[in-house]
Parts: C-alpha cells; sequence; structure tokens
C-alpha cells in the first residue's frame, strides 16, 4: 500500500483528501500544516510520496520540497504538489527544487490517485498538455540557458529521448515514436537521468529546457 504525508494549511482540506485517499486504499500515514512539519514528517516516516500544498506558514511548500530532494536519506520520497492554478509560477519553483509533479486541486479524484500511483513508481506528472504548457510557460522566461556538461556523456539516442520526455511523453508514446520495446525507452531513461545526475524524470525535463536543449515550441 503507498504510505502518504498530506501537507496543506488547511485542516478542511486535509480532512477531505485523507477521506479521498483512503477510500482509494491509500494510507494516510500523516498531516502536516505547514512545510516545516512536512520536512519532519518525511524525515520520520519515510512515505512513499508527501502530497504538498504551495502556500503554507512556517515554510512553504517549494522549500519543504527542496530540503527533501537535497536530503540522501530522503531519496525514496516522493514530493506531488497540489496547486490551485494552473499557470503558478511557484509550481515550476517547486518542479526545480525537486518535486516529482503536480495536480491541481479541482482535478477529478480518480485523476489525484492515478498521479500518486504514478509519482510512487517513480515516473513524474509532466504527461498532461496542461503541465506541458506550464513547463513551456517558464521555461520561455529563461534569460540564459545553463550549459551543463554532462550533457555531452549522452548517446544520440539518449539525448533524443530526453527530447520526447521533454515533449510531455510518456514512456509507451517514446517507445512508440522510436520504434523500440517499451524496456528499451524506460533504458534509455534511466541511463539519461544517472548520466545527468537528476533525481527523476521531473528533473530530467527541467534540464532540458533550463540548458536550451529543447525550447517552447519546438518539435523533434
Amino acid at each position: 500500500m503507498i504510505r502518504v504525508v498530506l501537507a496543506d494549511d488547511q485542516a478542511l482540506m486535509r480532512a477531505g483528501l485523507r477521506a479521498l485517499l483512503t477510500d482509494g486504499g491509500i494510507d494516510v500515514v500523516a498531516e502536516a500544516g505547514d512545510g516545516h512539519a512536512a520536512v519532519e514528517k518525511a524525515a520520520e516516516l519515510l512515505p512513499h510520496v508527501v502530497l504538498m500544498d504551495v502556500r503554507m506558514p512556517v515554510m512553504d511548500g517549494i522549500e519543504a520540497t527542496r530540503l527533501i530532494a537535497a536530503d540522501p536519506r530522503l531519496d525514496a520520497v516522493k514530493v506531488l504538489i497540489v496547486t490551485t492554478f494552473e499557470l503558478d509560477e511557484y509550481v515550476f519553483d517547486a518542479l526545480r527544487a525537486g518535486a516529482s509533479g503536480f495536480v491541481l486541486k479541482d482535478n477529478e479524484p480518480d485523476d489525484l490517485i492515478r498521479a500518486i500511483h504514478v509519482v510512487a513508481a517513480g515516473d513524474s506528472m509532466l504527461a498532461p498538455s496542461v503541465t506541458r504548457r506550464l513547463v513551456a510557460e517558464f521555461a520561455s522566461r529563461a534569460k540564459v540557458a545553463r550549459p551543463v556538461e554532462r550533457l555531452a556523456e549522452l548517446t544520440d539516442r539518449e539525448r533524443q529521448v530526453m527530447l520526447l520526455a521533454a515533449q510531455g511523453l510518456t514512456n509507451e508514446e517514446i517507445a512508440a515514436r522510436l520504434f523500440v520495446t517499451l524496456a528499451t525507452a524506460k533504458t534509455h531513461i534511466s541511463r539519461a537521468m544517472t548520466k545527468l545526475r537528476v533525481r527523476d524524470r521531473a528533473q530530467l525535463v527541467i534540464m532540458a529546457y533550463e540548458t536550451g536543449l529543447i525550447r517552447p515550441g519546438w518539435m523533434t
């Protein structure tokens, strides 16, 4: 069973999420009313996923995400951002800080449960079109591409797979596009993440934009 920590400063929202997730077969192991408490609960309980609100007192969700992602003891803990606004620049900051994706609070309940399962399995919620728009919107505002020498370590196929992931394609879609097996697509993604030393698929996509490897609107 997937173990989740709920981090939201609104008790009513936490209660609603707890009821929803429990009905969906997810174990809510703790709640936190601010970012600092969320970090503490994550370190204490090592949940599979922290469902993190962005705007919270004491410490916001972005800083809490950054602390969780930076702690090697919490490598297995994934952060899923929950936000009210579709184009919230704080969400992009959270992705850069180490979050594995985000969902909107007005999404359907089944979408939230599916997102938790996806993130817990080590993937990221960057496939939906809304997320592609979010990344493209704020990546386009980057002043200068950030050079990363490790990009040179990628093979041509790994670079190609990274570009497709940055466009929001799932592993299944990448495999179909390249006429390879799903296992092969996953292997290329995994090797690219290892070489670039990124935490998960979300960070791989962010790096693709920030290094200028892909620009919003480009097609490959």
